[in-house]
C-alpha cells in the first residue's frame, strides 16, 4: 500500500510540474528524474533487504513485551496512533535538524542538498549511508515509543506524499497557496 500510495503521488506531482512548473526551462528534466529515481529505487532495495524483517520483528516484539510509552498510558488505539504519529514526526524532525548540524550525519545528507535542480524526484534523493542510519533509529525508536507496524506504515505511507509535495517544482496560484500553508508547513 505505502509503496502504490508514493508511486501515484509521484507521478501526479510530477505530471503537475510538467504543465505547471514554478521554475520554467529546465533542460534534462528526464535525466534528473532518471538519476534520482535511481537512488531511490537502490535505497527501496537496501531497506527492504535489510530493514525489512527486522522492523517487523521489533514491532511484534515490542507489542509481545507491552514496551514503550505507549504502554505507560493505556488508550483507546486511535488516540495512540495520532500520538505516535505526533511523536514520530518530532523525532523526524529531529533528526532532519541533526543531518544539518552533525558532521558525520551532513556527510550523508548533503546528496539531498547537491540537487541543482529541486523537483519531486529530489525528494528521493537520498545517500545509502543517510536510509541506513535512519533505519537502524527506527529500530530503536519502536520500543522507545511502543509503535506497532502498522502505526509506522501510516506514518511513512502519509509522510511520503508530503515530503513530494515539498520538494516539487509546481507553481500553485497564490490564493491555494494561501490556504495550503494553513495546513502543510
Amino acid at each position: 500500500m505505502k509503496a502504490v500510495v508514493e508511486v501515484i503521488a509521484l507521478t501526479v506531482i510530477y505530471s503537475l510540474e510538467s504543465f505547471f512548473p514554478l521554475f520554467r526551462g529546465r533542460k534534462g528534466r528526464v535525466q534528473h528524474a532518471a538519476h534520482n529515481l535511481s537512488l531511490g529505487i537502490i535505497n527501496v532495495i537496501v531497506v527492504s533487504a535489510l530493514f525489512s524483517s527486522l522492523l517487523a520483528l521489533d514491532a511484534a516484539w515490542t507489542q509481545e513485551r507491552s514496551l514503550g510509552l505507549l504502554a505507560l498510558f493505556p488508550l483507546p488505539f486511535w488516540f495512540e496512533t495520532l500520538g505516535v504519529f505526533v511523536l514520530f514526526d518530532f523525532w523526524m524532525y529531529v533528526f532532519h535538524r541533526a543531518n544539518h548540524q552533525v558532521p558525520f550525519l551532513w556527510r550523508f545528507h548533503r546528496t539531498h542538498h547537491s540537487d541543482t535542480q529541486v523537483d519531486v524526484t529530489t525528494a528521493l534523493r537520498f545517500h545509502t549511508g543517510e536510509i541506513i542510519v535512519s533505519s537502524l533509529f527506527k529500530l530503536m525508536l519502536i520500543p522507545f515509543f511502543g509503535m506497532t507496524l502498522g502505526q509506522l506504515l501510516l506514518y511513512e505511507t502519509c509522510l511520503q506524499p508530503v515530503i513530494l509535495f515539498h520538494h516539487s517544482n509546481v507553481a500553485f496560484p497564490e490564493k491555494w497557496d494561501r490556504w495550503m500553508r494553513l495546513v502543510i508547513v
